[in-house]
């Protein structure tokens, strides 16, 4: 029998259910900027042989399934950690800064030059 979650802390969501979740949530964005923009284009230049209701589906049907599509990929990948955010934070935390002064970022493009004529001239 697998251990029972920690009380404090709720279980992360799956991969799928980030997929899901995504796809969902583009599917509402993508729902509501099909109408907006299929009514301006409606209203604009008419809404042609099939009439409004077909062409304002059109244009919502695809825009919700092209943003549904985007938002589901880009919340998998967003959220594809090896660690858990909690844990990649305090790692972060931990490792020293990359910051360096003006003298040592001299210093060290000074030995790659070094290096680099060194590697000229052995040639």
């Amino acid at each position: 029998m697998p251990p029972m979650p920690a009380a404090n802390r709720a279980q992360e969501p799956s991969t799928w259910q980030k997929l899901k979740m995504g796809a969902m949530m583009g599917g509402g964005v993508g729902l509501t900027i099909g109408f907006i923009f299929g009514s301006y284009s409606i209203l604009r230049g008419g809404s042609g042989p099939r009439g409004f209701l077909a062409t304002l589906s059109q244009y919502m049907l695809s825009s919700a399934a092209t943003f549904s599509f985007f938002l589901a990929i880009g919340s998998v990948i967003r959220n594809d950690a090896l660690l858990p955010p909690h844990m990649e934070a305090a790692r972060l935390q931990l490792l020293p800064p990359l910051v360096r002064s003006k003298a040592e970022g001299a210093m060290l493009v000074r030995a790659r030059w070094d290096a680099e004529r060194a590697r000229r001239t052995a040639a």
